[in-house]
């Protein structure tokens, strides 16, 4: 199989250290590692061989194409040259076939042609290149797409993101195993494999050299572009995925080194309430003083809110919490129905609204007051969702610099997530996903849901839920007074 077709390997071949991965049996084969590790090259080599021996149906897709030039095309024509195979191949300038075989490979980009995907008949191999940028949803698309009785997908990418969907479903979501005497993962329909350039045979001296450069350089980078360890963060990222993981536990441990006493770390609780909306689930998310302690999340009709309104009041009252509560939409109506609730039980619930779309709190005081040139909140922030995420960001970061740093800390400022906070890793990363923006002024944002939507990202409830649970008091918009009268 390291040979095409019989010839000369001497003249090509593939990478002995693929071999095994090629070989079993698998629906999924995830191909996975830094740069110059010729996993793309390999493939379009073993594409080749297959094409030129069986006849295969291969789909070549990739995240965005907007000319044939973008996609394995131009690699596929190298690897047919390089075999001294051109004579066999018809290649046009959008589709490229066997004469014998009937082989034909066709090339499309996903996010203009998923629809057009999906009518495709006879696939045989799925070829995802730089599949770090699938999305769940195109993937829920294409896995049933494909669909004819010993079909594949092979799914090839460099690790961007800890967070990205494919890393998530086929790397941490995938179990591992043995494969050639090392932990490489086969498991049910699934085969992963990492490889790095150290295991590529055919680097230039060139290349290696620049590779041992950038080692010495900058050792963060090389791990990332040339071994494959995905990224944490996103630049763009309003909160960072280091100072969320940072504040996992953070309460326990700053009290363990005696940085922060029981006194410091206890306080109010709050709930956050994101209300579901056009079939969103409900989320709540419980703090005790700087710790996030609980969330829950459900699914409820519009027609439901009553319903879901009490849940929290009961969990309000049950807790001695507060409740900030998301009134755009459907949530309007929440304030009358924990009205309702507190006439009709012993104890009020204190509930505010967060109006996200609402105006600035502090409007002319300063960003950053330690900073003589900082812009004021009314300048520099679009809405009052903007300044509370990045106020909540701002936590996160003063924890993550308290937790690995060592710096000197505000207990105000600290952020904990419980260890045993529920639905957790989900939580993570709907904290992580939302972008910065700038509206038609030049404010900045936050990411909206129709935004993140277009990037087929779904709505962050448990995220909302958290940031109400960690915003001020002050930013409900109308806070709800308590009645002090019963069954007025």
């Amino acid at each position: 199989m390291a040979e095409i077709a019989g010839r000369d390997p001497l003249r090509a071949t593939l990478n002995p250290a693929l071999r095994s991965f090629w070989r079993i049996p698998a629906r999924n084969r995830v191909l996975l590692g830094g740069r110059s590790s010729s996993k793309s090259w390999d493939a379009a080599g073993f594409a080749i061989f297959l094409a030129s021996n069986y006849k295969v149906r291969f789909l070549c897709t990739r995240q965005f194409q907007n000319k044939i030039e973008e996609s394995v095309y131009t690699l596929l024509k190298v690897q047919i040259e390089r075999f001294g195979l051109r004579a066999e191949f018809d290649i046009t300038n959008n589709k490229i076939t066997h004469k014998t075989t009937g082989s034909e490979f066709i090339f499309y980009g996903l996010w203009r042609h998923i629809d057009e995907i999906k009518s495709l008949e006879g696939i045989d191999i799925c070829w995802i290149e730089e599949a770090h940028n699938l999305t769940e949803a195109q993937w829920e698309i294409l896995e049933p797409t494909v669909r004819k009785e010993g079909s594949q997908f092979w799914i090839i990418f460099n690790p961007r993101l800890a967070s990205d969907f494919v890393y998530k479903k086929f790397v941490t979501g995938t179990p591992n195993t043995v494969i050639d005497g090392a932990v490489k993962g086969v498991v049910g329909d699934t085969i992963k494999r990492l490889i790095n350039y150290v295991e590529n045979p055919f680097l230039s001296n060139t290349i290696r050299k620049v590779i041992a450069k950038k080692e010495a350089e900058d050792p963060e980078e090389f791990r990332h572009i040339y071994l494959g360890e995905p990224r944490d963060d996103d630049d763009r990222a309003v909160i960072k995925r280091s100072w969320v993981l940072a504040a996992i536990g953070a309460k326990k441990h700053l009290m363990d080194e005696g940085r922060l006493s029981l006194i410091q770390a206890r306080g109010k609780r709050q709930i956050g309430f994101d209300v579901g909306d056009t079939g969103d689930p409900c989320a709540v998310v419980e703090r005790h003083g700087i710790e996030a302690v609980d969330l829950v999340e459900w699914k409820a009709r519009e027609d439901e809110l009553l319903k879901s309104v009490a849940r929290v009041h009961a969990m309000a009252r049950m807790a001695d919490a507060e409740v900030m509560y998301d009134s755009i939409g459907v949530g309007a109506f929440a304030g009358g129905h924990f009205n309702d609730l507190n006439g009709l039980t012993e104890a009020d619930v204190q509930h505010h609204k967060f109006n996200a779309g609402g105006g600035v709190l502090d409007p002319d005081k300063m960003v950053d007051p330690s900073n003589p040139g900082s812009p004021i909140n009314g300048d520099y922030y679009s809405n009052l969702k903007a300044q509370v995420w990045w106020e909540v960001a701002g936590m996160f970061r003063a924890t993550f610099n308290a937790v690995r740093n060592g710096m000197a800390f505000d207990p105000s400022q600290i952020i904990s997530l419980s260890p045993e906070l529920p639905h957790l890793d989900a939580l993570i990363d709907e904290l992580c996903t939302p972008l910065r923006d700038f509206d038609a002024k030049g404010k900045v944002k936050v990411e909206s849901k129709k935004d993140l939507a277009k990037r087929d990202v779904s709505s962050p409830n448990k995220a909302d839920a958290f940031i109400m649970a960690f915003a001020r008091r002050e930013v409900g918009a109308q806070a709800a007074m308590l009645l002090s009268k019963r069954h007025r």
